[in-house]
């Protein structure tokens, strides 16, 4: 039996055992699904086919995947203005806001909050804590409900870092540590890189942010209409980019190709989503030990992280596939459809009961690696969005300046004059 029909075949067997089937709809609908990512079809796949099973009245019926959040976002925009939007879709969280007020105006997304009210008490405090709900909420209005969260973790190899005199189980908890042991792994291994921070060309804005928030910066001002890191932190940052390059040994490739050399075995450290592990590891297999660790915080007083991943959001206006959508969320986000979301690939789930010893308890214990992420939720922020329609335009502007620096063209102050300069003008 192949691993997706294992995954399928566990799901449907266990669904009326955790109080997730429902009852027969009036009438066969069928579901029309966009989401981004196309490797999230490993989960999203077999968690469909499950769903259909102990559901035959409804079908599931994915659209060709957008190549990423950003894309995804774009695509929904245009569909709004042309009424071609999917009955279900899946914004990152960043993008959200924006999304959701667009929808709104045009009345083309379903307020969820009160489907939540509807359901028993007791249910809804056993599957979802208020912290993750909110993560669907924009201006206090339930929208989604949170599918996947993760947080950037640090992947290494701990053969190198060994090589370089550096201790696997002792990896350093400051970004200074980071580039000098990178820097050792280097010299130790001159055909190996010493580090990759794929933020010179990573498709939206969650690598940016963490490197701002772990330093106790903030991406916007309180008001939300202009950077608030036109400050030391941000020159700080800034260097901090070009250091990668000239003290870490990164080399700027794209991250798929980074990806790819740090599993080949010749880069020391890795910064990447949780969402990959599964993949890395399963590309490491034998070839070295892998080790991950969580996040460098410089300011450990005010520093944070942002929480990436999506939210499903219902558009349909069909009462008959509003009602069966909202099944569909209810079953994405419970305890064995999410034991299968983070088993394939590394993400946190976003069920209380899932993470309990019915669920990921004994995965968690054999596989030490994906509890890395959820020691770093005590730091987890809101992965803030830009204002006024033009969140996708922004960062790619910002990553464009953040090329320059890291290549050595523009210098960081002048990196950062420009980021800050064209940035405003751009929410204005």
């Amino acid at each position: 039996m192949s691993g997706f029909s294992r995954i399928t075949s566990r799901l449907a067997g266990l669904i009326v055992a955790v109080g997730i089937a429902m009852p027969a709809l009036a009438q066969k609908v069928t579901l029309d699904v966009l989401y981004a990512q196309p490797s999230f079809a490993r989960y999203h796949e077999p968690i469909a086919q499950a769903f259909m099973k102990a559901h035959p009245d409804v079908t599931i019926a994915f659209r060709a995947p957008a190549k990423d959040y950003d894309e995804g976002h774009q695509a929904m925009l245009r569909q709004a203005v042309t009424n071609q939007l999917p009955d279900i879709y899946f914004p990152g969280f960043h993008l959200l806001p924006e999304l959701s007020r667009v929808l709104v105006k045009r009345g083309q997304i379903v307020d969820v909050g009160p489907l939540l009210a509807k359901e028993p008490a007791q249910w809804r405090q056993e599957n979802y804590s208020d912290k993750v709900v909110n993560l669907g909420k924009v201006d206090n209005t339930l929208y989604g409900l949170a599918v996947n969260a993760s947080l950037p973790i640090m992947y290494f190899n701990a053969d190198l870092v060994k090589k370089a005199g550096g201790d696997p189980n002792k990896m350093p908890d400051t970004w200074d540590g980071v580039i000098a042991l990178a820097a050792r792994i280097h010299a130790t291994s001159p055909n190996v890189a010493g580090m990759a921070y794929n933020v010179h060309n990573w498709p939206d804005t969650w690598l940016f942010q963490a490197i701002i928030d772990q330093a106790g910066g903030s991406m916007l001002d309180p008001t939300g209409t202009k950077v608030a890191f036109n400050d030391a932190t941000g020159r700080k940052v800034m260097t901090m980019l070009r250091r990668f390059v000239t003290e870490g040994s990164m080399p700027l490739i794209d991250f798929d190709s980074s990806r790819a050399q740090f599993t080949a075995g010749q880069m020391g450290i890795h910064f990447d989503t949780p969402a990959r592990l599964r993949v890395i590891s399963d590309q490491i297999g034998s070839k070295f030990t892998l080790g991950t660790e969580i996040f460098p915080i410089d300011n450990k007083q005010k520093g944070g992280i942002p929480t990436g991943g999506s939210a499903i959001i219902i558009t349909t206006k069909d009462p008959a596939k509003q009602k069966a959508a909202w099944e569909y969320a209810k079953f994405l986000t419970g305890p064995e459809a999410q034991k299968v979301v983070v088993e394939v690939t590394g993400y946190l789930p976003t069920n209380k009961l899932a993470a309990g010893p019915g669920y990921l308890g004994p995965f968690y214990k054999a596989n030490p690696h994906f509890q890395t992420a959820a020691r770093e939720t005590e730091r987890a922020l809101p992965w803030q969005g830009y204002p006024g329609g033009n969140s996708v335009r922004v960062w790619r502007t910002q990553r464009e300046i953040i090329v320059g620096v890291m290549r050595g063209e523009i210098a960081p102050e002048a990196g950062l004059d420009r980021l800050v300069k064209e940035t405003n003008a751009l929410l204005k």
